[in-house]
């Protein structure tokens, strides 16, 4: 992955890639899974959870998310001549060549046709084993959009204009997600209860604090949001009026009882299934934070960072100003590592994502100070519907934005910092990177 990076030409191109290959490379989907698995003979151990293959007629692999390719990957050469197929979907782009598992690629953050087709695919799939059977399912960040399969009553055109929406109005992904629980047949735990198979589950979290119902919307975790809480989420975001009518319908009468709800904590189905948490954020932040005091910056680890991508921005570049004129709670050269995932209140048509505008939000803060540089990334290796995984800024960029007559200002006004970062070359563009857990933000102090 490192050697794939590119990093904008600056005195610590080569610091930035090693630190942030350190964090990729640390929650690399193969090898977290590889790690997670083992195999003796016919014993095949996940994570605590010990599975003797000769009690099972077939094993099954399938799986959704961006990541989910590597992962299927190491679950196929560990288990062999044990596994009887697999299938799983990932983004456009993200597939591997496997000899027992088919990948399908789909559209991502917007469900298209494929992933509605294979969506139906992986149901009937799931749906068709027993309780001889052992069903291994794979999940990362990715999932929800790209398994769509909508509830009765709900077109494919309905469910994926509201996701759109959702998408677009700054909702967060635990909210979006109670919403596509309660309008799909996979999601909020029904792939669990449309088996009778023992399930494992295993799961590279996108999702702050890991909550396996909100990660790829929990297609085997007992879901405790209801449809009230799914209407709820709509009309705050001022969206239930204009969502389609049928998916207004099936909400409602989801909310009177008429309509089965997901299945819920405590349900009996949930004995036979198990989750196992393979990487999450925390693992790709404590290794870019040893990477760079190994390198010899002053470092420490920032809370979380969450909200509104440009707000954040702001404030983590804030924080250069409050270490030069201080000096405290580091001196130079430092490094102020944070997780987290922000959103975008998207407005108009402009191209860009939430990293590149929180990178180009700090870029205005810094503005003038020397030696100071922000990075923001996806660790998924796409930022929005863009080819760039995000940016590095320093404190001249904004100058040579106005030698180039780019208004960066303006640009984060209309969400389109991909074009203005792309002409001032500070994009950052890593391709898929096999694993998908968030973002990750550095501030550098030389």
């Amino acid at each position: 992955m490192t050697n794939a990076m590119q990093i904008p030409s600056s005195p610590i191109k080569s610091l930035l890639k090693k630190i942030l290959g350190r964090g990729l490379d640390a929650v690399n989907a193969y090898a977290a899974v590889g790690r997670a698995i083992s195999q003796d003979g016919a014993v095949f151990t996940i994570g605590r959870h010990r599975y003797d293959l000769n009690n099972y007629e077939r094993v099954v692999v399938v799986g959704a998310g961006k990541a989910t390719a590597s992962m299927a990957l190491a679950v196929e050469q560990k288990l062999g001549r044990w596994l009887h197929r697999g299938f799983v979907v990932v983004k456009q782009g993200h597939g591997l060549p496997m000899k027992r598992i088919l990948v399908a690629e789909a559209g991502h953050p917007v469900p298209d046709g494929f992933g509605q087709r294979a969506g139906a695919k992986l149901c009937a799939m799931v749906s068709a084993l027993g309780r001889r059977d052992l069903l291994i399912v794979l999940l990362s960040g990715g999932a929800s959009s790209l398994l769509p399969a909508p509830v009765a009553g709900v077109t494919f055109t309905a469910k994926q204009r509201t996701t759109k929406m959702l998408l677009r109005c700054g909702a967060i992904i635990h909210e979006i997600n109670t919403v596509r629980k309660h309008l799909s047949r996979i999601k909020g735990g029904r792939l669990a209860e449309s088996t009778e198979a023992t399930v494992v589950t295993l799961i590279l979290s996108d999702v702050l604090g890991d909550d396996f119902s909100t990660i790829a919307s929990g297609p085997t975790r007992p879901d405790p949001t209801t449809y009230g809480e799914a209407v709820a989420i709509l009309k705050r975001y001022r969206l239930w009026s204009t969502v389609p009518q049928r998916v207004r319908q099936h909400l409602d009468r989801g909310c009177r009882g008429l309509v089965r709800e997901t299945p819920k904590p405590g349900a009996i189905l949930f004995h036979r299934v198990h989750h196992h948490l393979v990487g999450n954020n925390g693992v790709a932040v404590r290794a870019v934070v040893r990477a760079a005091r190994e390198a010899g910056f002053r470092t420490i680890l920032h809370e979380a960072i969450t909200g509104e991508a440009r707000e954040a921005g702001q404030r983590f570049g804030a924080i250069a100003k409050t270490l030069l004129c201080k000096g405290r709670p580091l001196r130079r050269p430092c490094c102020i590592v944070a997780g987290g995932e922000t959103t975008v209140i998207v407005t108009g048509n402009g191209t860009g994502g939430r990293a590149q505008e929180f990178a180009t939000a700090a870029a205005l803060e810094i503005a003038g100070l020397a030696r100071v540089w922000v990075v923001a990334i996806g660790t998924d290796g796409t930022d929005g519907p863009t080819d760039a995984a995000g940016a590095v800024v320093d404190g001249d960029t904004v100058a040579r934005a106005q030698q180039l007559q780019i208004n960066l200002a303006g640009a984060l006004r209309r969400h389109n910092t991909y074009p203005a970062l792309k002409k001032l070359q500070q994009l950052i563009v890593t391709g898929p990177t096999g694993t998908n857990v968030n973002d990750l933000y550095l501030l550098l102090l030389l």
